[in-house]
């Protein structure tokens, strides 16, 4: 174990047993723990919580083993996070999809606000524009103008129905008065997959799946949905810069089922903060093309609930109904 896992141990036993003769506890974390991603391999979620799980694990001295539980836009992955025994050895990586999926499903086993316990944000992704490097457009505009002049016949690869990716495109198309074939697949890894072979010729995703075909020029990106351009991506000008009114954002945060005790949230939360804090974690999510930010437990909860929230009047948008 290193130091600053025997830090953290050290913490959380000062945390239990505040008193000199208390009964002996089970020092925290006791054996590895495992970090629930409701998405596949290689999608955003799943780049970025490995990434965390590294510096986290080392932090607290024990392997954070990310668990991918895909299905059913997340809903799959938050069920076994729900049920999971509350003693701090499960967590979830909860994203943007778990606040959409809800709106999909008219029943679910778990409360996405009474169920879990929030800890932290770590990273806010943005979405980018990807394209086969056949499409002939270098930027929206061009982009817009093909579409308008193939109505129906060009395809729009997402992740699945109601997924970040499919929302973002709907949204965009909307903006920009096109018609494309909008054409879902089973996950983000095979969305980009389909843009890499020309199944599909664009889509509208989030950037950490994407950053490696980006700089070995497999995919071009003709805009990112920011305010700012990505600081390892400097060439994607943004939609903004392009005369666009697009933003599209996403995020990652860490959650715990619902039981789990407040000394082991506490330390959690503190031991994020300051992986968060290094340079090391923070060139690693840069490189991923996701920006770092931490809050509280409170704030990433009312966070929670705003997105909740602003997703519904999206999905309606997209014409999805509850299943």
């Amino acid at each position: 174990m290193n130091v600053r896992g025997s830090l953290a141990l050290a913490a959380l036993a000062s945390l239990l047993c505040p008193v000199a003769g208390a009964a002996t506890v089970t020092p925290y974390p006791a054996k590895p723990i495992r970090l629930i991603v409701p998405q596949q391999a290689g999608s955003s979620n799943d780049t970025l919580s490995r990434v965390m799980a590294n510096f986290l694990g080392d932090a607290l001295g024990q392997q954070v083993v990310v668990d991918n539980r895909a299905g059913v836009g997340g809903i799959i992955g938050m069920e076994i996070g729900a049920s999971a025994v509350p003693d701090g050895h499960t967590l979830i990586s909860m994203a943007t999809a778990q606040v959409i999926a809800p709106h999909l499903q008219r029943k679910l086993a778990y409360d996405t606000f009474r169920d879990f316990s929030p800890i932290s944000l770590f990273g806010i992704t943005y979405n980018v524009f990807i394209a086969h490097p056949s499409l002939p457009a270098a930027n929206p505009k061009e982009f817009v103008a093909l579409a308008k002049s193939r109505t129906g016949q060009i395809n729009m690869a997402s992740a699945g129905p109601g997924s970040q990716s499919h929302l973002a495109g709907v949204l965009f198309s909307q903006l920009s008065g096109i018609n494309v074939l909008h054409v879902p697949y089973k996950g983000a890894g095979a969305s980009i997959t389909a843009v890499l072979g020309n199944e599909a010729q664009f889509s509208v995703t989030p950037l950490p799946a994407t950053v490696g075909h980006i700089k070995s020029g497999r995919l071009k990106a003709l805009a990112l949905s920011a305010r700012k351009r990505a600081q390892d991506l400097p060439e994607i000008p943004t939609f903004i810069e392009q005369g666009f009114n697009f933003e599209s954002s996403g995020w990652n945060g860490l959650i715990a089922p619902r039981a789990v005790s407040r000394p082991v949230l506490d330390l959690l939360h503190a031991t994020l903060g300051k992986v968060a804090a290094t340079p090391a974690f923070r060139e690693q999510m840069t490189r991923q093309g996701a920006e770092v930010i931490v809050n509280t437990p409170q704030k990433f909860g009312q966070f929670i609930r705003r997105e909740f929230d602003l997703f519904g009047p999206a999905v309606k948008a997209a014409n999805l109904k509850a299943g």
